[in-house]
C-alpha cells in the first residue's frame, strides 16, 4: 500500500496521480494539481520517476496559467 500523497504511475491510464487510499479493490488516484479522481489497479502502479514528478507538475502549472488568461 502506498502512502497517502504520494505521487505514483498508472501505466494503464499513462498518468502521475497522487495516492488518495483504496476504496474496494481500487487505489484512488487524483491528478497532480488538482482535478477528478480516478480508479487504478494496485498491482500496477509504482512510484513516479522524478521525470514523471516534474512531467505532472509542469502540465498542471500549464493547466493552472490556462485558466488565469
Amino acid at each position: 500500500m502506498e502512502p497517502d500523497g504520494q505521487l505514483v504511475y498508472d501505466p494503464r491510464t499513462r498518468r502521475v496521480g497522487e495516492y488518495r487510499g483504496k476504496v474496494g479493490p481500487y487505489a484512488m488516484l487524483r491528478p497532480v494539481g488538482g482535478g477528478l479522481e480516478w480508479e487504478a489497479d494496485p498491482a500496477v502502479l509504482r512510484p513516479a520517476t522524478q521525470a514523471e514528478r516534474i512531467g505532472a507538475q509542469v502540465k498542471a502549472a500549464n493547466r493552472r496559467a490556462k485558466r488565469r488568461m
